[in-house]
């Protein structure tokens, strides 16, 4: 399926290609905006959901809510992707972007900065925070997410505190960068963080084939529902691996972002090795040549959920421990569909698209059919991640199906998934 987060990565940076934009000439660290909400505590602990490989936090703004946000490291500043909830809050409409798409062109999109707005997660508040909001939904995160999604809360939360993401328990712990002290214990490892643009990057050694290992700049972004994704016009001695699987990696505000799927042998993080990691490569024209600071590519949530982590702008460092999850393999999507979720509850599932030769191609699954049932369950008693989750399960698992097609007419079939890289 489509990784949302290359959505989020153009988003970014076509805001910060707008005309005269004051967005990207911020100095390495800015203070962040968020503070304790009670002035004497030095820590506060918020629970998390992960819908689709994404991180989703609940909080208020100018009092209302709660709303959904996708917490995301990888972009500089936040951004609220529904205009419907920009004129509800009346936010305060103060600078115009003109929002371009792939290779510079002129998506007839407008975003505008707001600033002033008051911010409430549990137990800390930032009372006049700057965002940026986009004159239209376009990108319709719910559909991809598949909950009611307003937005994405960008580096601000992690400028202000030592953050701690606890995947096992869905549980972020905020802690105040002078009173934070490290976890002690030989399995915790430490990597250095450099501070570009409100976003971090580290260096790690990355086995591209059996006899190049080059150490590679990667951005550390949770907004990322990937592993690892490595843009090979970034160097020259960069080579993508010889079994590939071509497919779309995501939705830009112009169009797909299309690449291939495959594997590299090894990545170090710290005293940590990971193996035969799953690896995205999008085509060169378009990701690389918008980017603001030169890098190799990204690690997401896939490889990150591996790992307790503690993200430490304030450090610039990087602190992490493996858990349960560490050795579980990394798998792609074995179907070939690529889901929407529609409806007043998103449990209403139409097919976008299915990739050629697929196992989904083979059932005879088409575009813009309706999946209605899964193994003789109504198809609206599972989420949309649930349903994600179950086409990423087991080469060779049989689903029974019911579809309907766009003419109305209903019919059965058999999709067997399959290991396709």
């Amino acid at each position: 399926m489509r990784s949302p987060h290359v959505v989020f990565l153009l988003v970014a940076w076509a805001l910060c290609r707008g005309l005269h934009s004051p967005v990207c000439a911020q100095p390495a660290l800015p203070p962040g905006p968020f503070v304790f909400a009670k002035g004497k505590h030095h820590q506060a602990t918020l629970d998390f959901q992960v819908q689709r490989n994404l991180l989703v936090v609940k909080m208020r703004l100018n009092g209302a809510g709660p709303f959904n946000f996708l917490l995301d490291s990888g972009v500089g500043m936040s951004i609220i992707t529904s205009p419907q909830l920009a004129d509800s809050l009346r936010l305060h409409r103060k600078d115009y972007f003109r929002v371009v798409g792939m290779g510079g062109t002129d998506t007839g999109l407008l975003a505008y900065q707001t600033d002033s707005v008051r911010v409430e997660l549990p137990g800390v508040v930032a009372p006049r925070m700057s965002w940026l909001v986009m004159s239209e939904d376009v990108l319709n995160l719910s559909g991809y997410v598949g909950v009611p999604i307003s937005g994405i809360l960008g580096s601000e939360l992690f400028r202000s505190f030592v953050v701690a993401i606890h995947s096992e328990t869905t549980t972020l712990v905020l802690t105040d960068p002078a009173t934070y002290r490290a976890p002690r214990g030989k399995r915790w490892s430490s990597l250095p963080l450099s501070l570009e643009n409100n976003k971090a990057y580290f260096t790690v050694p990355v086995q591209l084939n059996d006899t190049l290992t080059m150490p590679l700049k990667l951005v550390l972004d949770t907004g990322a529902s990937h592993a690892l994704s490595l843009e090979l016009d970034s160097d020259p001695r960069m080579t993508g691996p010889a079994r590939r699987l071509p497919t779309d990696l995501g939705r830009g505000l112009s169009g797909t972002v299309q690449g291939f799927l495959g594997r590299v042998p090894t990545l170090h993080l710290g005293r940590y090795t990971l193996h035969s990691v799953l690896t995205s490569f999008p085509d060169a024209s378009d990701v690389h040549r918008r980017i603001d600071v030169p890098r190799n590519g990204n690690i997401g949530y896939e490889l990150l959920k591996r790992f307790a982590l503690v993200i430490d702008y304030p450090h610039r460092r990087l602190l992490l421990r493996p858990n349960a999850k560490f050795r579980e393999p990394f798998e792609h999507d074995m179907s070939g569909i690529d889901l929407l979720a529609t409806g007043e509850d998103y449990r209403r599932f139409l097919i976008l698209q299915v990739m050629p030769d697929s196992p989904a191609a083979t059932a005879g699954i088409e575009a813009n059919e309706e999946l209605l049932s899964v193994n003789f369950l109504p198809a609206n008693t599972f989420s949309l991640t649930q349903l994600d989750r179950m086409l990423h399960s087991e080469d060779g698992r049989v689903l029974l199906l019911v579809l309907r097609r766009p003419d109305g007419n209903l019919h059965t079939t058999t999709l067997r998934l399959k290991r396709q890289i």
